[in-house]
């Protein structure tokens, strides 16, 4: 699958089982979703498309077979998976309208397709599945999780929205958002996983701890390639971030390194790119190259490689195991992508 490193071969048991784990997946999050509405299913069957990386959903599999030692997939772990997959889906389906993007996973947005109403609505839709089936599991500890996680990310989004066009951003507050918006969900999916494994209080919170730091680091890797990538390799609309006027942490380091004329000019293609959204290109490509100066790219990368170091720590609290191995190996490669 697109996304997964290549993992070597004594783990080819657990490969084989998360294989057999994201097809139950798949079918629990299309069975979960059907309409009698054929607009609804087209819908539904267009956003699908999204669902590229399957991060989360890995990470809840790998995480359930770390847990218990074992290449045995529980049923809840599938579960477990396709719920905070579809949350996920619910917040790319509403981030595409709040970026106003128009390209997701290399096809039109939900928003471009079918304007904003559908589009928030569907992620409602979404969302609210979501819950449906986490409601299914045996333990109200999953729903519970699912809620608080969900209401984390919102909040972490409410907190970019609010600080949306400041300039004087600082690296805390990016750090916070950052952490709630996206490493939130990604912490519920390997702590739910390890729960439905079998772990102990104390392990699924070190996996949760985990899921949280990789998840931050990722969401670094993202806004890299926000600035730094294509279209065509990212697969989805770029520079938003500039455009939209969220600052991230690139910019945020090469605005507090950059000399005094060099920090004016740099605001100034921030504030351009920010109220002319045809020269947005233009500005980031020169802003591209004064962030390169201050050495602020590496900077950035250099930040997600300690988080990747930190969460990877976590990981001796498991036993050995190939799905421990694995989940090593997922955790370098979310800073080694570069879609």
């Amino acid at each position: 699958m697109r996304g997964l490193p290549s993992f070597p071969p004594e783990t080819d048991a657990a490969a084989a089982a998360l294989q057999s784990g994201l097809v139950r997946v798949d079918q629990v999050f299309r069975k979960q979703l059907q309409s009698d509405l054929p607009p609804v299913s087209q819908l539904v069957e267009h956003v699908e498309h999204y669902r590229g990386k399957m991060l989360r959903p890995v990470l809840a599999l790998l995480s359930s077979m770390a847990a218990s030692a074992s290449e045995r997939l529980p049923d809840e772990a599938p579960v477990v998976g396709a719920v905070v997959e579809m949350v996920h889906m619910a917040t790319l389906v509403h981030d595409d309208v709040l970026d106003e993007a128009d390209v997701r996973r290399r096809g039109a947005t939900i928003n471009r397709l079918r304007g904003n109403e559908a589009a928030v609505i569907l992620g409602d839709y979404l969302i609210a599945s979501s819950f449906h089936l986490c409601s299914t599991l045996p333990s109200p500890r999953y729903s519970l999780e699912v809620a608080a996680a969900s209401s984390i990310l919102c909040a972490g989004e409410l907190l970019q929205l609010h600080h949306r066009d400041e300039l004087s951003l600082d690296e805390p507050t990016y750090f916070e958002i950052v952490s709630r918006k996206t490493g939130e969900l990604v912490a519920a999916a390997c702590s739910l996983g390890a729960l439905s494994g079998g772990a102990t209080d104390e392990l699924c919170a070190a996996m949760g701890r985990f899921g949280r730091t990789i998840g931050s680091a990722f969401q670094i890797q993202d806004d890299l390639l926000d600035l730094t990538g294509t279209e065509a390799v990212v697969g989805k609309s770029v520079r938003k971030d500039l455009e939209k006027g969220k600052l991230t942490l690139p910019v945020i380091h090469h605005l507090a390194a950059a000399s005094p004329i060099q920090r004016g000019r740099s605001l100034r293609l921030i504030e351009s790119a920010a109220q002319h959204p045809e020269r947005a290109e233009a500005a980031a490509i020169e802003l591209l190259a004064a962030i390169k100066q201050t050495d602020s790219l590496a900077h950035a990368r250099s930040v997600a490689q300690s988080m990747v170091t930190e969460a990877r720590q976590e990981l001796s609290r498991l036993a050995p195991s190939p799905a421990r191995e694995m989940l090593d190996l997922m955790a370098q490669a979310v800073v080694a992508r570069d879609f």
